[in-house]
């Protein structure tokens, strides 16, 4: 793997969950989805129940995740993006990877939540990172 993909992945361990994006039916979706990365795969869990897994089944998809809702202070100040597309497959994790998955929702969209996993293997992996300004000591005050 090279620099940047290694940091792609150790960025993907700091968050749960990413976007999913595919075409079903001729018509492009994005689907929120749980990430672990194994052996430098990612694995997602996703609601079996809107058939998407079966969409991305032997496809190339995208997936990206970021820290967008999280504060950023542990990442030296920086948002960042990881985004990465690859060949998705349905796989099924062992006891231990679905135990690092944690609890599973409840419900999605009003229904049960039935866990359905993919394995992506990562290609054309990029990370954008997005500097925020350091806040001033002094107060801003109104120019009015």
């Amino acid at each position: 793997m090279s620099s940047e993909e290694l940091h792609a992945i150790d960025l993907l361990g700091r968050v749960p969950y990413g976007r999913l994006a595919t075409s079903m039916r001729a018509l492009p979706i994005l689907a929120i989805a749980r990430h672990i990365v194994v052996d430098g795969r990612v694995v997602l869990r996703m609601h079996s129940g809107l058939g998407y897994h079966e969409a991305c089944d032997g496809t190339v998809v995208a997936y990206g995740a970021d820290n967008f809702n999280t504060t950023p202070s542990g990442d030296a100040g920086e948002l960042w993006s990881v985004q990465f597309t690859g060949p998705a497959e349905i796989v099924h994790p062992t006891p231990e990877q679905r135990e690092r998955f944690g609890a599973a929702p409840a419900r999605m969209n009003g229904e049960p939540f039935s866990p359905a996993y993919l394995g992506v293997d990562p290609h054309f992996v990029s990370v954008h990172t997005l500097g925020l300004p350091r806040k001033s000591a002094e107060p801003q005050r109104s120019v009015i």
